[in-house]
């Protein structure tokens, strides 16, 4: 009898993919976003929102005001500006189905 754990690299195998399906379902242009909102959405800085799991017409209306200037913010407006509405929408679809970070105590 073999002693090669077939249970684990099978699992192992079938977890690779799912991630491998995960992120060939990332929107192309996630890297603009994920340099501050994180990957999934979920930011490592204080100051930063999460996006992970918003309301996509929250964040539609919240990138809309971003890019028309009557949310203020330098940075935000320079990255929305260099995307495409159908590339932002990508985005704000993807961060909308992400799992939101656990409330914290």
């Amino acid at each position: 009898m073999s002693t090669f754990p077939y249970r684990q690299l099978s699992a192992a195998l079938i977890l690779l993919a799912l991630c491998a399906h995960a992120v060939a379902r990332a929107p192309q242009r996630l890297g603009l976003c994920a340099a501050c909102h994180g990957e999934r959405g979920i930011a490592t800085a204080k100051n930063i929102p999460h996006l992970a799991g918003q309301n996509l017409d929250y964040l539609r209306a919240a990138i809309a005001q971003y890019r028309d200037g009557s949310r203020n913010v330098a940075a935000m407006r320079a990255a929305t500006g260099m995307v495409s509405a159908a590339e932002l929408d990508q985005i704000l679809q993807w961060y909308s189905t992400q799992t939101p970070p656990s409330p914290t105590p």
